[in-house]
Order: C-alpha cells, then structure tokens, then sequence
C-alpha cells in the first residue's frame, strides 16, 4: 500500500502541531497534496482509468476548499503552507 500508518503520522508530523494532529487543515491539505500526486503518478501510466481520473478530481476539489477555507480564517499559514508545499494560486 503507498500510504500507511508511519507515512501519515510522518505527514501529519511535518505539517501539523503533532503525530496525531488529523484536523488542522494544514495536515489536511498536506495529506491531499500527497494523495494527489500519488494518482497523478498512476493517471499518467494508465490513462483511461475514469475511475481514479474522478476521485483525484474530487480530491484537488477537497484541497481547494480546504486551502480557501484556511485562507479565510488565517492568510499566513495560508501562505506558509503554499510554500511548504510548493502549491500555485
């Protein structure tokens, strides 16, 4: 599996306040980004999957309003995770 326990708390570790810090949008957003580029990966190898081309459009829809969300409440950390993660917008 491409995503396991260690490799999450590792994220949410990096980006959020702790290992068991699930909810701050920043973890959130930084899980998203990897769930993201993981399908990405596998969308360029096998292309006329309709099924993950749909959920990894519902996920890039997920980390847009999670990052206008955070934006909203804090444009700092807004701005600090864009560059954490080497985001556009």
């Amino acid at each position: 599996m491409y995503l396991d326990a260690a490799k999450k708390q590792e994220i949410f570790g990096q980006y959020g306040k702790s290992n068991t810090d699930t909810g701050s949008p920043e973890a959130q957003i930084a899980l998203f980004s990897y769930r993201i580029n993981h399908l990405t990966e596998h969308m360029k190898s096998n292309k006329k999957d309709y099924t993950t081309q749909r959920s990894l459009k519902m996920l890039v829809g997920k980390r847009r309003r999670m990052l206008d969300y955070l934006k909203e409440i804090d444009i700092e950390r807004y701005r600090a995770i864009l560059k954490a993660l080497n985001l556009r917008k």
